[in-house]
């Protein structure tokens, strides 16, 4: 089968299109036909391996040569072959999924626990831009952030991937939503359901009132010292990510916002979603919401499967509205 490989660290060149073993699903397996993927700030981190102090931790950077071989954490496609203990799904089966490596291929192996139905109004294309920002922002929201509904939520950064989720997602289960984006995406943002939507470039987003019960900051642009002033005395703050760099951000910006919640009246986590072990429960209920019309996937563009390396230089460029997709055929 034919694959994205990523032998070292580097710029999309190092992205090699390349004939590779098609995977055998093991017994509780199922071997998904990749159908489409989509493209997000996890694959190029991966791909450059920053930032540098990442590579010292466990987890999936390695210190000189990336972990992950195939990068691509979206998949939509169909079911080519089970395991032999699989019983949820047959081939020919319509599904998408979250994955931690393997969606820049014509095929992945993926556990049946984490594999998930396919909204059946999507396309491959579309139901490949909902798992892992859809499953982020879900996560961010009502598991680590407690919203409940009624209660003012603030998402800062409200035009990506994660952020046109959050605020769709938001105002569907009953929050009032202050959205926070640049000029250009501001229709946009009110189109998804945000009650307030503020310009990043002329209003401070901590200084927005009255104060938040929740704020979900995927842009991470301000401190989370100072976006403290958005939220109420014991409100939530929830970091997703944070300002790009090489040697420390982002993930300076997210452990500093945890290791503030000790001295603080607010409470300071992020929403690490790979420390999450119900994806397959939070896609089912992504797949209520969109099969329902409260949740629509917002689509930057789209790239042919052979213009991947193109596609990550887009995406890592970091101004696409909602997200970045892969045709795979």
């Amino acid at each position: 089968m034919k694959a994205f490989v990523v032998r070292s660290y580097g710029s999309p060149d190092v992205l090699e299109l390349a004939d590779v073993d098609r995977p055998v699903p093991a017994d509780r397996e199922v071997l998904v036909r990749v159908r489409a993927t989509s493209v997000q700030p996890y694959d190029w981190h991966h791909m450059r391996g920053e930032p540098y102090v990442a590579r010292l931790m466990p987890g999936t950077l390695g210190l000189r040569a990336p972990k992950i071989g195939v990068l691509g954490a979206d998949v939509a496609g169909h079911v080519e072959a089970v395991g032999r203990n699989v019983t949820a799904f047959r081939p020919g089966d319509e599904v998408y999924a979250l994955v931690a490596q393997g969606g820049f291929a014509e095929y992945v192996c993926v556990p049946e626990d984490r594999l998930a139905p396919k909204p059946k109004n999507l396309s491959f294309e579309q139901a490949a831009a909902v798992p892992l920002a859809g499953v982020t922002a879900l996560y961010g929201l009502c598991g680590q952030g407690r919203m409940r509904s009624g209660q003012r939520v603030l998402v800062n950064g409200a035009s990506g991937g994660v952020g046109t989720f959050a605020v769709q997602i938001a105002a569907a289960l009953g929050a009032t939503v202050t959205g926070v984006c640049g000029t250009r995406n501001m229709d946009l943002v009110r189109s998804l359901g945000a009650d307030q939507v503020a310009d990043y470039t002329v209003r401070d987003c901590t200084r927005l009132g009255p104060p938040h019960a929740l704020l979900l900051d995927v842009a991470g642009g301000r401190s989370a010292w100072a976006c403290r002033r958005a939220l109420t005395s014991k409100g939530t703050y929830v970091a997703v990510g944070g300002p790009r760099g090489r040697w420390l951000q982002p993930a300076g910006h997210v452990f500093a916002a945890v290791a503030m919640s000790p001295v603080v009246s607010q409470r300071m986590v992020m929403a690490d979603v790979y420390a999450c072990t119900e994806h397959k429960q939070s896609l089912m209920t992504l797949t209520e919401l969109i099969e329902a019309g409260k949740v629509t996937p917002v689509i930057d563009r789209g790239f042919s499967f052979e213009d991947i390396p193109a596609a990550v230089a887009y995406q890592e460029n970091g101004h696409a509205t909602g997200k970045v997709v892969i045709e795979v055929r």
